[in-house]
């Protein structure tokens, strides 16, 4: 049996916000609801959890280190600077995939501003740290909103995943902003499981259990 006091647990979680000037910016439908479940859960199996999350509205999890972000460069330099400590990286914030090239200092006047925004890509921060692990588990999400097997699957060997998870968005009652969800956990060996309908909180407690790692040898 795992000694769950000694995995560290770092979880992305909400969305992100790219900015056209102070006023207006990019973003997704995200609210953070499933990351935050799963940091609740990682705290009750006993992890230690650092949770990293985007501009959301909920109530930091009790037990874990909360530590807000904005935008997706804040959010790669935050997970930079807490992976190597921990033991399951898992990731399920709706990172922004592109920002303006030109982020204006001051507010444009609708009048004279551009209706054309030339857009760069980000970072891709869950390729980035899975292309650094070490004894890490990395588990990325997927969410789609069709075709969601065959893009998860893709995703986590493109990825060099051990763990995605792949929920389709965009549908009443499901993904983002509800209080439930349906989710397919597909691990890097090719075996799946299907989870749910079911709430995001017994979401993430089975989740949890599945993709728990094995403990860091004692020093």
């Amino acid at each position: 049996m795992s000694n769950a006091s000694s995995i560290r647990c770092l979880i992305t979680a909400g969305p992100t916000r790219e900015f056209i000037d102070p006023v207006r910016f990019i973003s997704n439908p995200s609210t953070g609801k499933m990351g935050f479940a799963l940091a609740a859960a990682a705290v009750e199996a006993g992890w230690t959890v650092d949770l990293v999350a985007g501009p959301v509205a909920l109530d930091e999890p009790d037990g874990a280190i909360l530590y807000p972000v904005v935008t997706a460069e804040e959010m790669l330099h935050q997970v930079d600077a807490l992976f190597d400590a921990c033991d399951i990286l898992i990731m399920t914030a709706a990172v922004s995939d592109f920002r303006p090239v030109l982020q204006h200092a001051d507010k444009e006047k609708k009048d004279g501003a551009s209706l054309h925004v030339e857009f760069e890509r980000t970072v891709d921060i869950l390729q980035t740290m899975a292309a650094r692990k070490q004894r890490q588990t990395v588990v990325g999400f997927a969410a789609e909103t069709q075709n969601v097997l065959g893009y998860a699957r893709e995703k986590l060997q493109a990825k060099q995943l051990d763990w995605i998870v792949g929920n389709q968005v965009g549908k009443l009652g499901a993904g983002f902003a509800s209080d439930n969800n349906q989710v397919i956990l597909l691990a890097a060996d090719g075996s799946s499981v299907e989870l749910g309908p079911a709430s995001k909180k017994s979401l993430a407690q089975q989740l949890i259990q599945l993709v728990t790692p094995c403990p860091p040898p004692a020093q």
